[in-house]
């Protein structure tokens, strides 16, 4: 998939359906990365039936929102996969001082779509597949683990003409998904609960993948987006978060 011109780029944007409180209910818009996507359209719709906030998400790999950012695009509140984009966005000052925080702690996945495919490491070292998925290193905090994970068990060249490299982790898993590659390393949080066949990665083989969450000076002045940030925090939002396969900050 190409990049496109500015706002466009990688991103899909997700209406959540509307049952306004009161006549006068604003919009809200939220740049989300693309492996929170179920997670974030559940939250987005918990939230705007508490306060009737509709909740505009625009979904893509955390390199490419933030870009979109840097450019101007009005969002309100960034979702990343990583730590590095929110503080790079308040080292920039697009972001409001002090509003970052860890929101949920991502989780690595080896996945095919066939069973018995995937029985573990042993998997990779055995080599018995031709094209292995990625996302992108340089934009995608998932990619950069899961190279990561290649280089710590000593494969990077055995595998090296195997990588196909998707866009964002959303496309990627699409990439396993339709069998295009017959496995890659995806977020939990999308891999289905039955079907297909998995390996959870040990998260020693990575650095753990810290996703924070930041109110962008284009929020700043919108109660509506201070209050999503605040119920990003709340028992009902963890409570999603955990169950779509997140860790969450306090270490559970």
């Amino acid at each position: 998939m190409n990049a496109a011109p500015a706002f466009a780029l990688l991103v899909a944007i997700v209406a959540v359906p509307t049952a306004p409180k009161t006549a006068s209910a604003a919009d809200l818009s939220v740049a989300v990365a693309a492996n929170f996507t179920d997670a974030a359209k559940e939250i987005a719709a918990a939230y705007e039936a508490e306060t009737g906030t509709h909740v505009r998400l625009s979904f893509g790999s955390t390199g490419t929102l933030y870009s979109q950012i840097s450019q101007g695009a009005p969002f309100e509140v960034f979702l990343a996969a990583d730590q590095e984009r929110p503080r790079k966005a308040l080292e920039e000052e697009l972001a409001v001082a002090g509003s970052d925080f860890t929101y949920a702690v991502g989780r690595l996945v080896l996945w095919s779509a066939e069973a018995e495919t995937v029985a573990g490491e042993e998997t990779l070292r055995a080599g018995g597949f031709s094209k292995l998925a990625v996302a992108d290193p340089t934009a995608a905090p998932y990619g950069a683990a899961a190279i990561e994970v290649i280089e710590r068990l000593g494969l990077t060249e055995t595998l090296r003409n195997k990588l196909v490299q998707g866009s964002s982790i959303a496309q990627t898993f699409q990439f396993v998904q339709t069998g295009n590659a017959e496995l890659g390393f995806v977020a939990l949080s999308q891999v289905p609960a039955d079907g297909g066949s998995r390996w959870e990665v040990p998260q020693s083989l990575y650095t753990p993948i810290r996703q924070d969450a930041v109110l962008l000076k284009t929020g700043a002045a919108d109660p509506a987006a201070r209050a999503f940030c605040d119920f990003l925090r709340s028992p009902q939002a963890t409570a999603i978060i955990a169950r779509y396969g997140y860790g969450l900050p306090g270490g559970s």
